[in-house]
């Protein structure tokens, strides 16, 4: 069975045997645990959110042609998983900020150094999110690992299969979008000319 292409796997299955899907774990669990560890910054929970990415796949298989060559369909299944890590791991970020502002949000001044600056970042990283949710998938993703997630352009390249190129495009034209909304309280007048040169 270790031999078996993947279409195989999940055929043999979803028709009950424990051992395709066994297989299909250690064939792909070390190239997600990578890839979260890399999106997530090696925090603790790494493994629990591959975990859950399997359980989607025990769920929700994906389809992979059987007409396909081996590596073919190796490389499907393997990019299925990964986008499924990728939107676990974003997941995973949104809650942790959401989580570290209300933690934040709840500390008074008078027990947290410098309140007031803790307050107006926190109101500052509030309105970067919802103005991030409001704009095209493409630019919001690049954007929150950019600004929130502070990965570079190579990074974020790797791991949203974008060109680096097109990386900067999406990041200028999201901040060109956040600084017409935001640019007073951010001050990101001209931010875009400086990430289009970042980009090249």
């Amino acid at each position: 069975m270790q031999d078996h292409p993947e279409s195989t796997l999940l055929a043999a299955f979803s028709g009950g045997d424990t051992r395709a899907f066994e297989v299909l774990v250690d064939r792909h669990q070390a190239a997600c645990l990578r890839h979260a560890a890399f999106l997530l910054g090696g925090r603790a929970h790494v493994e629990d959110t591959v975990q859950e990415v399997f359980m989607k796949l025990v769920v929700q298989p994906p389809t992979i042609d059987a007409d396909l060559p081996p590596e073919n369909q190796a490389r499907a299944f393997s990019a299925w998983l990964h986008t499924v890590t990728r939107n676990a791991c974003m997941d995973v970020l949104r809650s942790e900020s959401r989580r570290v502002a209300r933690e934040e949000r709840a500390a008074t001044p008078e027990s947290t150094s410098g309140g007031q600056a803790v307050v107006e970042a926190n109101d500052t990283r509030a309105a970067v999110e919802r103005s991030l949710g409001k704009l095209p998938e493409d630019q919001r993703e690049v954007l929150y690992l950019r600004l929130l997630a502070e990965r570079s352009y190579k990074e974020i390249a790797e791991l949203t299969g974008k060109k680096t190129g097109t990386v900067g495009w999406l990041i200028s034209a999201g901040m060109r979008s956040l600084t017409r909304e935001l640019g007073p309280l951010l001050g990101l007048q001209g931010t875009e000319r400086g990430t289009a040169r970042e980009a090249q």
